[in-house]
Parts: structure tokens; sequence; C-alpha cells
């Protein structure tokens, strides 16, 4: 798994920068209730989407473990941003309208950690409020190209951010599906060049950067056309879950 601390410097311009940040931040919104006043952005990182969900008149906090991520996040929303574990978010029961994770859950370990991850966000979520979250990232990178191709024999492990798992861990709590929506990961599209550094720095956590299997696919990456050339843009998706209201007392 990649150090996001170490990641902090480049992240944004290896994830889609601005436009990205516009088109994740425009797609939370369309999913969060009209009447949503806060909300939690949980794992934050460099709080560039997170400044956009902020400019929107929302009282915005963001949380986010790795230090140097919620530094840059705390230069962009001063006094807004804290340290914290999404396993254990250290915020009140109840305390927000709305939460949001933006390519968090695919990072966790395992249905363990997803589950305790959901639990949290529905924690801190006030009856009547909407949990949204990126679903099935993973899966998004395959637009069929001849990168793709390449990258096929490739293991791959069983995605922790499953849309049918995700939802039955938020129905676990209380939370029943209320929307979904996608986003253009803009710039994001792999070029075969990005595509061997992404399997050398770690990226592909199911592949050793220096064994054999890696070495292989760099080869066959190594000898596709257009090594500069990006490859179809991802589109990711997020689903939105809504905790009950309680029901009025009976006349």
């Amino acid at each position: 798994m990649l150090d996001y601390g170490k990641e902090a410097d480049r992240y944004d311009a290896s994830r889609g920068g601005e436009p990205r940040a516009d088109a994740a931040a425009a797609a939370v919104l369309g999913l969060l209730p009209p009447d949503a006043r806060t909300l939690l952005d949980v794992a934050c990182g460099t709080g560039l989407v997170t400044r956009r969900l902020a400019g929107t008149g929302l009282r915005v906090t963001g949380v986010d473990s790795a230090h140097n991520m919620a530094r840059m996040a705390s230069g962009r929303l001063p006094g807004a941003v804290v340290l914290g574990d999404s396993r254990r978010l250290p915020f009140p029961d109840a305390s927000f309208d709305a939460v949001c994770t933006v390519w968090l859950l695919h990072l966790l370990s395992g249905a363990q950690e997803t589950r305790a991850v959901v639990a949290e966000c529905a924690r801190v979520l006030r009856p009547g409020g909407v949990f949204v979250t990126t679903v099935d990232k993973a899966a998004a990178h395959d637009v069929g190209s001849d990168i793709d191709a390449v990258l096929a024999p490739r293991p791959v492990r069983p995605a922790v951010d499953r849309g049918r798992a995700v939802e039955a861990y938020a129905a676990a709590h209380g939370l029943a599906p209320s929307g979904e929506a996608c986003f253009r990961g803009h710039g994001q599209g792999r070029t075969p060049r990005s595509t061997i550094e992404d399997l050398h720095r770690g990226w592909f956590t199911s592949i050793p950067p220096d064994g054999p299997l890696a070495a292989r696919l760099t080869e066959g990456l190594a000898a596709l056309p257009d090594q500069e050339v990006p490859r179809a843009d991802p589109r990711f998706t997020l689903r939105a879950f809504r905790m009950p209201s309680p029901r009025p007392p009976v006349a």
C-alpha cells in the first residue's frame, strides 16, 4: 500500500487535479439532502475536494490520518481539518448532517475494517442524514484499453469496496440506499509509461514491485504504442445511504 504521507506533495497532480476535484465535489453535492448544513469529509486528503464542498455554504470538517495530507488540507481550510482515524472518528454521535468518503474504502485491509469505517460514518450521522461514498474504485480503472489487456493476468483480490458489500454494511447500521452518481476521473487515464511507474511504486497492491510478475507486465507495457498517450479516463461511482428520521409521535 502506498505511503500517503509521502504521496501528499504529488497527490493532486497525479489524481486529476482541479477538474477531477470539481467533478467529485459536484457529484457528492448532488446526493446530499437539501437541508444539510454540516458535512464531514472522511479521509479528506489534501483538501482539494473538501474546499469545493465548503464553498457551497456547507459547514465542512475534514479528517485524515496522514499528517502531511492533513497539513495540506489545513492550508486550504484553516481550522476545519483534524487528524483522525476513520475507524475511530474523533467526533460525538450524531454530529453531522452528511458524511462523505471519496476514495477511502478501497484502501482498507478487508471486510472487518470496511465495516468499522462504515459503522463510524453511520455513528456520527444525525437522523435523516446521508452517507456518500465511492465504491468499486479499482474496477473503474479498467476501461477496456490495450493497457488493461496487458494487465489482465495479474491477480485480482476481491474488492473491499464492492457496492453490494458496502450496501450490506450500511444496512447493518440502519442506512438505506438513497441515490447513486458518477463522476469522471479527469486526467487519470493511464499511459503505458505511467502504469509501469505505478507497478514499481506499489500502486498495484497484489503485485510485488520487484517480483517476476511486475517484470513481465513491464515488458508488455513497454511494447505498447503511444507510451505517453493517456487512454480513456475512468468514471467513478458514488453511492448514497440515508439514516432514517425518527417517526413523529402518534397523536
